[in-house]
């Protein structure tokens, strides 16, 4: 009797201890799901990772959403203390976290908030884009549609007010690809043309004029585009297909004081100029900071950059602002860059990310908040790092 009480206390004992086990198990192996990252300011919740915290220098988790489940982040902002983000889902939704005044969050409401929120009437969207205070989504039929500020006209649908859910942009159709800048927006068709609406102060709309216009119209003698990248206040186009040889041509446009047009001026430009440079191997990706401008060129990946280097975002080991495209010395085999308001983001081959710039709010995520100007490692707390964002006015980074 004794034997048998005791392997029945023990049977009871294990039970127990199976079922305190399995859900611990499951608990543990959720928690291990590759999780989106994000580093840097977070004044306006811009981290997503449901605190208020000032900056972070290393890697915290956005909230709520898994890396398998998104699709394409991208970042805004319109000043080092302001950001929002912006994550497209397999489920074709849109989900929006940070700064909110304008309603760039889509959520219907102007109220911030740290931790990821569903962009609303929105389930069909196949890109998306975010400029300083506003964002746009790409629909699966071509179309645009915008939220957020509006003063500018950069909503793009003939009002200039702003609308904090998101409004389809007007007359455009057969759109492949979206940008953001500052109070700006681009849309490339598929005829190889591309659209421009919002402010214009600086000729970022490409039309020969000063005048801000809120309904998109083409750029200025521009076809055969290919890739569109915006900064804020110029803008980047690649005409013929990307990386096909050293006859890639690079045109740009808009704000020049910092030489970020690349073409050995610091003259804003109304109509799209050509940058300098023979591009040997080609042009994969381009990308454009706040007032800096950035290309992925040769069969290796080699990366050029060239206008502001106040906080070292050129990456060439100095401070001094570029006319021309330079080098970013020993950087090879980069498959994505990404430009902030005066910091860079490359995405290496090996699924590691390199970041170089301005660092006081921690966005190169090594652990500091010292600027540096050749590219450092970032601690991403991730393994197969495939996308990455930052936003073109702000001081924050995102990793997925």
């Amino acid at each position: 009797m004794h034997t048998t009480h005791t392997r029945r206390r023990f049977a009871t004992a294990l039970c127990a201890l199976v079922a305190l086990l399995v859900p611990l198990t499951a608990s543990t192996a959720h928690a291990q799901e590759k999780r989106l990252k994000s580093w840097g300011n977070n004044r306006s919740g811009q981290l997503g990772d449901g605190t208020w915290t000032d900056f972070r220098t290393t890697a915290t988790t956005v909230l709520g959403l898994t890396s398998a489940e998104v699709v394409k982040i991208v970042a805004g902002g319109g000043g080092a203390a302001t950001g929002h983000g912006l994550a497209l889902l397999t489920d074709r939704t849109v989900q929006s976290w940070g700064a909110n005044g304008s309603g760039q969050l889509g959520d219907g409401s102007v109220f911030s908030h740290n931790a990821p929120g569903q962009v609303v009437n929105l389930s069909n969207a196949t890109d998306i884009a975010a400029g300083g205070w506003h964002s746009l989504a790409l629909l699966a039929d071509q179309t645009v549609v915008a939220w957020g500020r509006n003063d500018h006209g950069q909503l793009g649908n003939g009002t200039n007010a702003d609308s904090s859910v998101p409004v389809r942009v007007e007359g455009l159709n057969k759109v492949v690809a979206i940008a953001a800048g500052l109070n700006h927006s681009l849309a490339l068709r598929e005829d190889g043309t591309v659209w421009a609406w919002g402010n214009d102060a600086n000729g970022q709309l490409g039309d020969g004029s000063s005048a801000s216009r809120n309904v998109p119209a083409p750029v200025t003698g521009l076809t055969g585009v290919t890739r569109i990248a915006a900064g804020c206040n110029h803008n980047l186009a690649l005409v013929g297909p990307p990386g096909s040889g050293s006859g890639d041509v690079l045109k740009a446009w808009g704000y020049n004081a910092a030489g970020q047009l690349g073409d050995n001026s610091t003259v804003s430009r109304h109509t799209p100029v050509e940058t300098w440079g023979t591009w040997p191997g080609g042009v994969s990706r381009i990308a454009a900071g706040c007032n800096h401008s950035i290309a992925v060129t040769g069969s290796d990946n080699r990366l050029a950059e060239w206008g502001q280097n106040t906080s070292g975002q050129l990456g060439d080991g100095t401070l001094d602002n570029r006319t021309t495209p330079v080098p970013v010395p020993g950087l090879t085999g980069v498959e994505l860059v990404a430009g902030g308001r005066e910091h860079t983001m490359a995405l290496l081959g090996d699924n590691t990310v390199r970041s170089w710039g301005n660092n006081n709010s921690g966005q190169l995520s090594n652990g500091t908040t010292t600027n540096s100007s050749t590219p450092v490692t970032s601690l991403t707390a991730l393994t197969g790092v495939d996308k990455i964002a930052a936003p073109v006015g702000g001081d924050f980074s995102l990793a997925n």
